[in-house]
């Protein structure tokens, strides 16, 4: 008896279950072009720091802004809230763990006010960086023209999961495309992990968008609703909307893989997978300079009863400098994420960005331990 399926599923992939294949040419890694454009500002690094109050402040945007790449300031966050936000990121570091979700869900209760948001911008504006900016969907209308008038760059929107259609009795939903008829800005929107959900948000008129569902490390969305696709699977599915989406109209939308990058191994398949440039939260968290002096925390405490974030300890590395361009004796890949992506673009013979999205991946779930013995047993004795 043929037994019906109640649905099909398919096989999708992380990070840690695929490796790169070497090209048949290998290129210097210092003649790597590894910029990243959106709309008409191009970065020197494909990297951007997540809009996380641990890990972007105005000064952390700024240094950002000097290496190379680029921070997104959280407009829903603390620096919109409090005068002194400083004092408040001291309060969540030293809260016990026990006490620290609901002292974050008492502390994102604060209304935003507008007045910051032009303060916050401008700080940012007269150190001569790009200033992008993050708000969820519901506070886009109001704070939007506020942001774009205090000078803002950038435009992020972003919320667990987007649509560009979304039903609700209550309101009438943000309408993407009227939005960029109306802010002058480029505008990335997040988070998705399919190719039908990317592709109708990039026919919206959109400039870039962000992918990923649950993989950040201080994010419990995947624990807590059990929603999600794995990155590599992910980034793949937007990036072949992409290209359909470039063949339909000519519009190139840049697709940023943001969270569940670790390592130098995870940046590059990001990249291979399809990726422009990448978002990186609790790595730029253990830069010494962000503002959550070690800790980290994710962007969904402001919901009453669900808090879909958590405070990790993910502890101070290294000066940013280091993280991104070493030099480094960290041996496990957490730092040189620059140095990582260009040895691996010249192992596999990607000049550009482009040619990294054409290398050859296998599916390799031993990758990572094959031959590796002694390092295993290293890393268990030092666990």
């Amino acid at each position: 008896m043929v037994i019906p399926k109640f649905k099909e599923m398919e096989r999708a992939y992380g990070f840690e279950e695929v490796a790169l294949v070497p090209g048949d040419i290998t290129i210097n890694p210092d003649q790597t072009d590894i910029d990243f454009t959106i709309g008409n500002f191009t970065f020197s690094i494909p990297i951007l720091a997540a809009a996380m109050d641990a890990a972007v402040d105005p000064n952390f945007a700024i240094l950002l802004h000097n290496f190379g790449g680029l921070a997104i300031l959280n407009l829903d966050g603390i620096q919109a809230r409090y005068k002194k936000p400083e004092e408040i990121l001291a309060q969540i570091v030293q809260a016990p763990d026990t006490e620290v979700t609901s002292l974050l869900q008492k502390i994102y209760t604060q209304p935003i006010k507008e007045e910051l948001i032009g303060e916050r911008i401008q700080t940012i504006k007269r150190a001569g960086a790009t200033c992008a900016v993050s708000l969820i969907p519901s506070n886009t209308k109001q704070l939007a023209p506020v942001a774009k008038e205090a000078g803002a760059d950038i435009l992020v929107i972003q919320s667990t999961v987007t649509t560009a259609r979304h039903i609700s009795k209550s309101y009438r939903g943000l309408i993407f495309s009227e939005l960029c008829q109306t802010v002058a800005m480029p505008i990335i929107v997040g988070n998705c992990v399919t190719y039908s959900a990317a592709l109708e948000l990039m026919r919206t008129g959109i400039d870039g968008i962000l992918v990923g569902v649950g993989p950040g490390a201080a994010c419990t969305t995947r624990e807590v609703l059990g929603v999600g696709v794995p990155q590599v699977t992910a980034t793949m599915d937007c990036a072949a909307a992409r290209e359909t989406h470039f063949k339909e109209t000519g519009k190139y939308v840049a697709v940023i893989t943001d969270g569940g990058i670790r390592t130098g191994s995870d940046l590059c398949k990001a990249f291979a997978s399809g990726a422009d440039a990448v978002m990186l939260g609790s790595i730029m968290a253990q830069a010494a300079e962000a503002p959550g002096k070690g800790y980290h925390w994710g962007m969904s405490h402001p919901h009453p009863t669900l808090p879909r974030g958590t405070r990790i300890k993910a502890g101070i590395r290294a000066p940013l400098k280091q993280l991104l361009f070493g030099p480094t004796s960290a041996t496990d890949g957490t730092e040189n994420f620059v140095g990582a992506l260009r040895t691996a673009m010249g192992v596999c013979g990607a000049l550009t960005i482009k040619d990294m999205h054409k290398v050859k991946m296998v599916i390799a779930p031993a990758i990572k331990t094959e031959g590796k013995y002694f390092q295993a047993m290293q890393g268990m004795c030092s666990g």
